[in-house]
C-alpha cells in the first residue's frame, strides 16, 4: 500500500512539473523551422531530411500550423478550417506524421503553432464549419460558438456566443472561449496534437485574442511539455500579465516571447542605443526568465514591412545565446550565419546555460555592452560593439562582427574544433562578370516586381528618380523568384546602401550594399555570388596530377570533400 501510495504521490508530482508551463533549469535551444511564404524550402520532408544536424544543435523546432485550411498551395495556415486534418501547403499529414517521428527519435520535439483564437469557414458561408471526428467521438462549431460582437453580425449573420474576452480578428471568426463546446472542440485538438500526431509542445498564436486564462486551462489538461504564447507587445508588463493570467491553483501555465527585448535588441544592434539591452524584459527579470523565450526575429517581425533587424544579425543571435531564456533561432538566420550558431549553441551547452543562469553582470557604454551570465559548467563573457572587460580567467571561444564570447578557462570548448565554414552557394543562375556591380534578392511572392534604389553619401546608382531603377528576374529558388540589378552607369565606386521595393509602397529597410550580394525577402545577407565556379567531385578526379589546395593553402591529398578550393590558382566549390 505503502508503494502505491510513493507512486502515485510520484506520477501527480511529475504532472504538476509538466504543468508549469515551461521546464525550469531549461537548457534546450529552439529552432524556428520556417519563414513567412517557405513552402518548398522547409515542407516537412525537406525538413525531415535534416533531423541529423539539426538534433545536434536544437532539442526543439517549432513549426507552422499543419492544419488544413481549405488549400494545399501558398497558404500559411493560420485561418485554419479543420482540426483533425492535417494536409496543408507544407505537405500531406503522412508526410507530416514521417517528420515528426524521425525528430522524436532524434530527441527533436515538434512545437506547433496553435490557432484557436478564430477558425475559418469550409465555404463563403461564414459559420459553416465542418464536422470532424475524433476517437469516435463528433466535434463541430456552430454559430453559438463565435462571439456576438465578430464581424459576422454585420454581414448578415447571426453568431450567438458571449462577447469576445480579448481583441478581435477580422479575417476569421472570434471564437467564444466562454462556450463549453468550444472549450470541449479546442481540448479534443489538442490532445489529437499531442497523443495521435505526437508534438511534444504548443506555440499559441495571438494570445491577445482570447482571455489568458483559457491557455491556462487547456494546458492543465492537455499536459503539454511545453508551451508558449505569442503576446505581442512591447509593454513588459502586458507580457508579464499575461503570463500571470494563465496561472491555474496559481502556477503559471506558458511561457511567452520576449516582445520587449527583441525591441531593445533592435534599438541596441542597428542604432547603437546598448542602454536598452538593460531595459525591462523577461530573460533579464529573475521572477520571468523562465517563461522567457527569447528571439532576434520571426516570420512575422522579420518580414518586409515590420520590424526586422539588419545590422549585426549575427552578434544579436550571440546576444540571445548567451543570456538566460529559451533563445529561439529563426530559420533565415541559422541559414545566413549557420556556422557561427552553431559554435554559439555550442559554446552556450558547454557553459552549462539555461533559462534561469544567473547573471552576474550587464553593463552599457556609448559604444558597446558587457554581459557576464553564470551557467552550470562556467561562465561565458561576451563583448558586444567595442567594449572591453577583463578577460583573465577566460579563454576566447569564438569573435563575429561586433561581438567576441569568452568562456572560462574550465570550459571545454573542443566540440567546437569539429564545425566548419559552410561555403555560401547561389543557385547556379545567379551569375556575376568581372567588374559588375549588382545584386540579388529573393523577392516576396506576392511582388510581380522589384525596383532597386542604390546610393552613398555623394551618388545615387539608379536614376534619382524613386522607385529606382527595374530588376531582372533571373531564377527562381525554394519557390521564390530571384531578381538582379546591375549598375550600368559610369561611376567607378560602390553604393554603401540598397533598397529593394516593388514599386507600390512595399519595400526593404535601408541595407548595407555587398558587391554581388544575395539578399533574401528580409533583407538578411545570405552570401555573396562571385565568378567562382562550381564542379562536383567526379569532375576533379582528372585533375589528380593538379594540387589542390584550401583556401588558407594546405594542399588537399584525394578527392576533396564539399567546400571552396583553388585549383590553378581559381576557386572551385565542390557540392
Amino acid at each position: 500500500m505503502k508503494r502505491l501510495f510513493s507512486l502515485l504521490t510520484s506520477m501527480v508530482v511529475s504532472l504538476t512539473m509538466m504543468a508549469q508551463g515551461w521546464p525550469a533549469q531549461y537548457e534546450g535551444v529552439m529552432l524556428q523551422g520556417f519563414y513567412w511564404d517557405s513552402y518548398t524550402d522547409t515542407n516537412w520532408e525537406k525538413l525531415a531530411s535534416q533531423a541529423d544536424e539539426l538534433s545536434q544543435f536544437f532539442e526543439l523546432i517549432w513549426v507552422p500550423n499543419s492544419a488544413y485550411a481549405n488549400s494545399t498551395s501558398n497558404n500559411m495556415g493560420y485561418h485554419p478550417v479543420y482540426w483533425f486534418n492535417h494536409r496543408s501547403a507544407f505537405g500531406t499529414e503522412a508526410q507530416l506524421r514521417n517528420m515528426i517521428s524521425i525528430f522524436n527519435q532524434k530527441g527533436l520535439g515538434v512545437i506547433e503553432d496553435v490557432v484557436i483564437n478564430h477558425r475559418a469557414s469550409v465555404n463563403s458561408n461564414w459559420l459553416n464549419f465542418p464536422k470532424e471526428t475524433y476517437n469516435g467521438i463528433e466535434y463541430q462549431l456552430t454559430a453559438a460558438d463565435i462571439c456576438n460582437n465578430d464581424e459576422a453580425k454585420d454581414n448578415g449573420y447571426n453568431p450567438t456566443g458571449a462577447a469576445d474576452t480579448g481583441e478581435g480578428w477580422g479575417g476569421a471568426r472570434d471564437l467564444d472561449h466562454t462556450g463549453e463546446n468550444v472549450q470541449k472542440n479546442v481540448n479534443a485538438y489538442l490532445d489529437f496534437l499531442l497523443h495521435d500526431l505526437g508534438y511534444k509542445g504548443f506555440r499559441y498564436d495571438f494570445v491577445k485574442g482570447y482571455a489568458a486564462k483559457y491557455v491556462g486551462q487547456y494546458n492543465k489538461t492537455a499536459q503539454p511539455e511545453f508551451s508558449v504564447g505569442e503576446c505581442w507587445d512591447g509593454n513588459k508588463t502586458v507580457v508579464t500579465n499575461w503570463i500571470n493570467g494563465t496561472k491555474q491553483d496559481g502556477v503559471i501555465q506558458s511561457a511567452a516571447f520576449d516582445f520587449p527585448l527583441k525591441y531593445y535588441i533592435n534599438d541596441a544592434f542597428s542604432q547603437g542605443k546598448w542602454s536598452r539591452l538593460n531595459d525591462g524584459c523577461l530573460a533579464n527579470d529573475n521572477n520571468y526568465k523562465r517563461y522567457a523565450v527569447t528571439f532576434v526575429d520571426n516570420h512575422d517581425t522579420g518580414r518586409f514591412g515590420e520590424c526586422p533587424l539588419y545590422a549585426n544579425v549575427e552578434a544579436a543571435n550571440a546576444f540571445i545565446l548567451t543570456m538566460p531564456g529559451t533563445p529561439c533561432v529563426w530559420l533565415s538566420h541559422w541559414k545566413a550565419y549557420k556556422t557561427t550558431i552553431k559554435k554559439l549553441i555550442l559554446t552556450r551547452k558547454a557553459a552549462g546555460i539555461n533559462n534561469q543562469s544567473a547573471i552576474l553582470t550587464k553593463s552599457a557604454s556609448t559604444n558597446g555592452y558587457v554581459l557576464n551570465v553564470e551557467g552550470s559548467k562556467g561562465k561565458l563573457l561576451l563583448l558586444l560593439g567595442e567594449a572591453t572587460a577583463d578577460t583573465n580567467g577566460y579563454k576566447l571561444a569564438l569573435e563575429g562582427t561586433n561581438f567576441k564570447l569568452y568562456a572560462t578557462e574550465n570550459v571545454d570548448l573542443s566540440a567546437l574544433e569539429d564545425i566548419h565554414e559552410e561555403t555560401f552557394v547561389a543557385p547556379s543562375f545567379c551569375t556575376v562578370a568581372d567588374g559588375e556591380v549588382c545584386a540579388f534578392f529573393e523577392a516576396p511572392t506576392s511582388w510581380t516586381t522589384v525596383k532597386c534604389w542604390a546610393w552613398d553619401a555623394n551618388n545615387n546608382y539608379t536614376g534619382g528618380a524613386w522607385p529606382g531603377t527595374t530588376c531582372t528576374k533571373v531564377g527562381a529558388n525554394n519557390g521564390k523568384k530571384v531578381w538582379k540589378w546591375t549598375y550600368s552607369g559610369s561611376l567607378t565606386t560602390l553604393p554603401k546602401y540598397i533598397i529593394f521595393n516593388n514599386a507600390n509602397g512595399q519595400q526593404t529597410a535601408d541595407l548595407n550594399f555587398k558587391n554581388g550580394g544575395y539578399y533574401d525577402e528580409a533583407g538578411s545577407l545570405q552570401g555573396v555570388v562571385t565568378d567562382i565556379r562550381t564542379i562536383n567531385t567526379i569532375h576533379i578526379q582528372p585533375l589528380s596530377s593538379t594540387a589542390i589546395y584550401t583556401l588558407s593553402g594546405q594542399k588537399v591529398g584525394g578527392t576533396p570533400h564539399r567546400g571552396m578550393y583553388i585549383v590553378n590558382g581559381k576557386k572551385y566549390v565542390v557540392r
